[in-house]
Formats: structure tokens, C-alpha cells, sequence
């Protein structure tokens, strides 16, 4: 038989409070709002870090590729909010089920998109996760779990100014 655990945590008592005196949509765009600056604070340190991997011999630049998006396949799923920082382009990959020039089932690469701002930089998940013969030198782990702490402080206070800013909003509406 399953053993239940339960925990409480204290001091939510003003932050629910805050949640109930504001509607459903102040919340998400608020929550939006602050998760994004501190996605920023990740994504802007993932690219200091891929910076110094950079070759400056080479003309792409994984760290002008580094960007934030917006998951919305997360939110239009759970409803849950979430940002992805990542590199675009992703990496180069062999495709054998599409049709080239007329010859079925061939295999053949789908290259990256030299038209990003550091151009095609495919090669970011060699230098990220490593090969058999390269030891890994990650960067985008590294921004995260360096900046984890700064990220969720930056999140709660920019979310609790949203909620203050939400709630002053609603006051002013309720008294003519």
C-alpha cells in the first residue's frame, strides 16, 4: 500500500490571498512576464559562456544563435507557462523518408539554416553533450545551473510586483 506524505508551506497566506483579489488572465500575463525576464537572465548567461567556445577563426557564432521562445505547446497542453532557451538551428540530421530530385527512400542530410544571426551552427550539441572522441564542454547546462537561484528570485519578485501592480489595477476599478 502507498505511504502518503504531506507537508505544508508556510507564509503562502498573503501570496493567496494576493491570487484570489486578481483575475485569471492578470495572473497568467504577469507570471508571463516575470518567467521571461528570468529565462533572460539564463539565456543571457548561456550566451557568455558559448562566447568563450566561439572560434573567432570560423564566421558562425553559436552565441548570436542562443534564443528565447515562448512553449506553447506547454501552455496550450497544461496550461502551464514555460519559456525554452535554446540554439537555432539545431543540428544537422539524415532523413530517409523524403522524396530528392525523384529518388525514393535516399538518404540525405538536412542541414542547419545559414541564414541565422551566427550562422549554421549545428555543431552546438557536439560541443554541449560531447562525441566518443570530445569530452563535452557544456555551456547551456552550465548558464542553467549556475544561475538557478538568481532565476527563481528574479522570478518571485518581478511575479509579486506584477501581483501589487494587478491589485492596485482592480482597486482602482472597484472605487468609483
Amino acid at each position: 500500500m502507498a505511504e502518503v506524505i504531506e507537508f505544508k508551506i508556510g507564509g503562502l497566506d498573503a501570496l493567496l490571498g494576493k491570487f484570489n483579489a486578481i483575475s485569471y488572465d492578470t495572473r497568467r500575463k504577469g507570471g508571463r512576464a516575470a518567467l521571461r525576464k528570468a529565462a533572460q537572465l539564463v539565456a543571457d548567461a548561456a550566451r557568455q559562456n558559448a562566447e568563450r567556445l566561439d572560434d573567432p577563426s570560423t564566421s558562425t557564432e553559436i552565441a548570436k544563435n542562443i534564443a528565447l521562445r515562448w512553449n506553447n505547446r506547454l501552455f496550450k497542453q497544461n496550461g502551464d507557462l514555460g519559456f525554452r532557451v535554446g540554439v537555432l538551428g539545431g543540428a544537422k540530421q539524415k532523413n530517409n523518408y523524403h522524396t530528392r530530385r525523384g529518388r525514393k527512400g535516399g538518404t540525405f542530410e538536412t542541414g542547419g539554416d545559414y541564414r541565422n544571426p551566427g550562422g549554421d551552427t549545428f555543431y552546438w550539441r557536439f560541443l554541449e553533450f560531447g562525441t566518443a572522441k570530445m569530452a563535452a564542454k557544456p555551456f547551456m547546462r552550465k548558464a542553467l545551473a549556475d544561475n538557478i537561484e538568481a532565476a527563481t528570485a528574479l522570478f518571485v519578485s518581478e511575479f509579486d510586483k506584477a501581483l501589487d501592480r494587478a491589485i492596485k489595477r482592480a482597486a482602482k476599478k472597484a472605487t468609483p
